[in-house]
């Protein structure tokens, strides 16, 4: 799944050092290592911004994210120097999981230095590029006497955020000197970035008097869309630019060509129609109409309306926990070595604490409050044998730690490790906390799925039993992962990843640990691998869309601390500047992952 990261900051210390006026901002994203098999590279470079301490920089990177497999990236700094090496201003990483899962998908960092970066996801929609070429027509000059404006244009894209309208700047042109009959250079820019795959989606054009000190003016700005501009480029519409009601010039769409939207352009491009009429313009908008054309259309839509996994985590959806652990006999005597739940005092895990670890960790980056409910199965207190109970003194307990801490308690609380292996009334009670959850979310207009991870040694005893709880529970807001610990005959557990009848929807997943033991991330990518079909497959079959993505607002964010810098080391080539290549010079590599933290 493809996403777009986008960054800016506040508050920076200024290094330009005493005499030297403010610092020039920019930042490099770089996607660190997470396994020994992966290197650190380089996403890419913002604009620098002149003269400032709190950029708002446009560049946006894209993403590629696969649930379950880690990704982190570290935004460093750094004041531009054009003559010499550029000074660093500070670094913050961001697991990308985790900015999913925030509120807003918006997450902050406090710099060791002084400021804080924030850092935004929203999922990518739409293929191909647009390619622009536009020019000015005697705007008007914001300079003093004797001076010329040095006109730049921004493009903003149109973001409907919980019914919040705003605008969010994608590109920037390069700024024409001195010019106020300028042309700028052609503009290459995805669709995805710019309207989100919907050519009919609003776009805002602004152009801005370029000053040194980073205060820019405002030239003037009028609203179309990406259809408009190519309507624009093939009719030779001029397109009044306007501010506060008068007008400050003209723009001329040279050029305009969508290109790449799969196969639906070319599929229209032998239809001939004439261009629709303007739509009433903005009080900032101006049209002059010309007259009736023939024109190729442009395709309405670049993207798909299917909606995915990332539109439910991004519109709110809180995915919820709950762990059950096999306690039968067949585990072996937790009091010695070599069996699957033995304590290790030396701080090495067994099998089961290394696929808690791995797991939840993964997981409970998409819990609102990362609260587990941790159950065991297949034990006996007071000589009752019990096919599900809780873990621990309490009903839910927070993070990794609560989850291992509950776990270890089940040892110290007289239980006696028995027989058989039950899987029904684990999956009966996780469906019925399911439904409930996703019941209460309503109400409160949000969402709730619920993913039970039930970790076991041994085959299922009653295998068609299992079944029919799982066609059951299929109705529920629920996906059940079933990771097979040590070496037993598993293939009970791979007949109920596929033994979902016709018309239900398969909600398993059987992984055997010993076969991803040397990696953790290998374990969690196939753990988690089909959990984002099943969860867009229970909502779509309920007819439920995604909710609006979640408000974003730096008052609301709480800001995390500051934290130690990862070791990474950039180099910015020979060419330095805006167009050096950067490569990573040395470090940038997170060992979090191997050691099954």
């Amino acid at each position: 799944m493809k996403l777009e990261l986008s960054i800016h900051a506040s508050n920076l210390k200024n290094v330009a050092g005493l005499g030297k006026g403010t610092s020039d901002p920019f930042a490099v994203v770089t996607h660190i290592a997470t396994t020994t098999a992966s290197k650190p590279a380089v996403v890419g470079k913002t604009e620098v911004i002149k003269n400032t301490l709190d950029p708002q920089w446009v560049k946006v990177f894209l993403l590629d994210y696969e649930l379950g497999t880690p990704m982190k990236v570290v935004v460093s700094i750094f004041d531009e120097v054009r003559k010499g090496d550029n000074i660093s201003m500070g670094s913050a990483v961001f697991d990308i999981s985790e900015l999913l899962g925030a509120r807003g998908n918006t997450k902050a960092k406090r710099l060791k230095s002084a400021g804080t970066i924030f850092a935004h996801v929203r999922k990518s929609e739409g293929t191909g590029l647009l390619r622009l070429t536009m020019s000015g027509i005697k705007l008007k000059n914001t300079e003093g006497f004797l001076k010329k404006s040095d006109p730049f244009f921004e493009l903003s894209r149109r973001a409907d955020v919980a019914g919040s309208l705003t605008w969010d700047n994608v590109y920037r042109s390069k700024t024409v000197k001195n010019n106020l009959s300028p042309v700028w250079d052609d503009a290459t820019i995805q669709i995805s970035l710019l309207c989100g795959g919907n050519l009919d989606k609003p776009v805002l054009v602004k152009v801005y008097d370029h000053e040194s000190n980073g205060k820019h003016v405002l030239m003037g700005q009028f609203e179309t869309s990406v259809n408009g501009l190519v309507r624009s480029g093939n009719s030779h519409t001029e397109i009044k630019l306007k501010k506060t009601g008068k007008e400050t010039g003209t723009i001329v769409v040279k050029k305009a060509e969508v290109a790449g939207i799969q196969d639906l352009t070319s599929k229209m491009a032998a239809v001939q129609v004439s261009p629709p009429p303007p739509s009433v313009p903005s009080p900032t908008v101006a049209y002059v109409p010309a007259p009736a054309v023939v024109v190729p259309p442009v395709a309405q839509s670049a993207r798909s309306d299917q909606p995915t996994f990332v539109d439910y985590v991004i519109g709110g959806c809180d995915l919820q926990v709950a762990v059950a652990i096999d306690f039968t006999g067949s585990n072996g005597d937790p009091r010695k070595p070599g069996t699957l739940h033995y304590h290790h005092k030396d701080g090495q895990k067994n099998d089961y604490e290394k696929a808690i670890s791995s797991i939840v960790h993964t997981l409970a980056q998409y819990d609102t409050d990362s609260m587990f409910p941790v159950w065991g199965f297949g034990a006996k207190y007071g000589g009752i044998l019990r096919h599900v109970f809780q873990c621990g003194p309490q009903a839910e307990v927070h993070g990794v730690d609560g989850v291992l801490h509950a776990y270890h308690d089940v040892f110290k609380s007289g239980i006696v490790m028995s027989g058989p292996t039950v899987f029904t009334e684990v999956i009966q009670t996780a469906a019925t906390r399911a439904t409930s959850a996703q019941d209460e979310a309503q109400q409160r207009g949000q969402q709730a799925y619920t993913i039970l991870l039930i970790l076991t040694d041994g085959s299922v005893s009653d295998v068609n039993a299992t079944a029919a709880a799982l066609d059951q529970a299929s109705d529920a807001p629920l996906s059940v992962v079933i990771v097979g610990i040590g070496n037993a005959d598993f293939s009970g557990m791979h007949f109920l990843d596929n033994s979902s009848k016709p018309g239900k929807r398969d909600i398993a997943q059987f992984v055997q640990f010993s076969r991803h033991s040397g990696n953790s991330v290998d374990l969690t990518s196939e753990t988690l691998r089909e959990i984002p079909d099943q969860l867009v497959g229970y909502f779509q079959s309920k007819g439920i869309s995604p909710l609006p993505p979640m408000v974003k607002s730096n008052s609301i964010l709480s800001i995390g601390a500051a934290e130690e810098e990862i070791d990474l080391s950039l180099d910015f080539g020979a060419s330095g500047g805006e167009d050096g290549e950067i490569v990573v010079a040395a470090g940038g590599v997170d060992n979090t992952y191997s050691n099954w933290a």
